[in-house]
């Protein structure tokens, strides 16, 4: 016969006691041993993209690193607010990572008014990964072959030429809009749940220009399937040098860079984002994953989670008065 511990007051305390002693030890304890399980990294463009190959980079490496798994989860759509709204709910135990982008966290925020997340409150920022920048190219059949001369066609057909980005909310899409505004012309949005397959379309013809990333282009580029025009950044891309910048082409002071970085769901230990941090930062400091980045046209520029939180932080107000500004939210 079993004792009944509600007859032994001091058992019951010495019970109690234990239990106390264990939840004050568990978390230590979980730190230490922390990775127990694999991990699921979640991107919320398909695979081709520019999120999906930082996510792959930086998992194959982290794999050996942590001593378990990194499973890369593709959940596309809705410009990475699926992936990312998963994230937000999933539980804060170290097990769900997400190739954060400011496409999800400042931009659909703000040409949407509304995401089923808090950008800024739902998620703990581990590192900034990369800085992103957009660039305008067309199929080799378009007669265009500057900038000037795509701004020149569009404006003798206004609404006529479509143009493929990754995604709506996107920004290389709020890039694109921002630019038509200051051009002053006006072309047909074809969205795609990522920057693969928006190329994949461009390539083929059934886009006559695509506003994507400097990183899932440079490859088509390179072979002569796509031509670029332009890019966003402040300065042209190591990766493709001979391809000047928007504002070198006839708009200065136009510039639209972006970022991805890594988080975890918000109240996820502070011992298991410090971990996740350094691993991560010091994969993408590796000399071999600069260069795979750079070469893509990837800008490595790693973080620590306070400098990302302010970053996240600034670029949602920022994105959100260029929409506001440009008349660009959804109604």
């Amino acid at each position: 016969m079993k004792p009944d511990p509600a007859r032994h007051p001091i058992a019951v305390t010495l019970l109690a006691g234990m239990a106390l002693a264990l939840v004050a030890s568990g978390g230590a304890w979980s730190a230490e041993a922390y990775p127990v399980r694999p991990i699921r990294l979640l991107v919320g463009f398909p695979p081709g993209g520019a999120n999906d190959l930082v996510a792959r980079a930086v998992a194959a490496r982290l794999s050996p690193r942590l001593g378990q798994q990194v499973v890369v989860d593709n959940r596309a759509g809705a410009g990475g607010n699926i992936a990312t709204d998963l994230a937000a709910r999933s539980a804060p135990d170290g097990y769900t990572l997400l190739l954060a982008s400011v496409a999800s966290f400042a931009m659909s925020p703000a040409l949407l008014g509304k995401v089923p997340f808090d950008p800024i409150n739902d998620f703990a920022p581990v590192t900034q990964a990369v800085v992103v920048t957009g660039i305008l190219s067309v199929h080799p059949s378009m007669p265009a072959k500057s900038l000037k001369q795509f701004v020149a066609l569009a404006k003798k057909q206004p609404g006529k030429i479509n143009y493929a980005s990754p995604g709506a909310g996107s920004i290389t899409h709020l890039a694109a809009e921002r630019f038509w505004k200051t051009a002053g012309i006006t072309l047909n949005h074809i969205p795609y749940k990522g920057g693969g397959p928006a190329v994949a379309d461009a390539i083929a013809g059934h886009v006559e220009s695509i506003f994507g990333l400097v990183s899932t282009q440079t490859p088509h580029v390179r072979a002569g399937r796509l031509r670029a025009l332009a890019i966003t950044g402040a300065r042209r891309s190591a990766a493709l040098p001979e391809v000047p910048t928007v504002a070198e082409s006839g708009y200065p002071g136009f510039e639209a860079t972006g970022w991805l970085g890594f988080a975890f769901p918000a109240r996820t230990p502070q011992p298991v984002v410090d971990r996740m941090h350094k691993e991560i930062v010091a994969i993408l400091n590796l000399r071999e994953v600069q260069s795979q980045l750079e070469d893509l046209g990837l800008d490595p520029e790693p973080s620590d989670p306070a400098k990302f939180h302010a970053l996240i932080k600034s670029d949602h107000a920022r994105w959100d008065k260029v929409v506001r500004d440009a008349g660009l939210r959804q109604k």
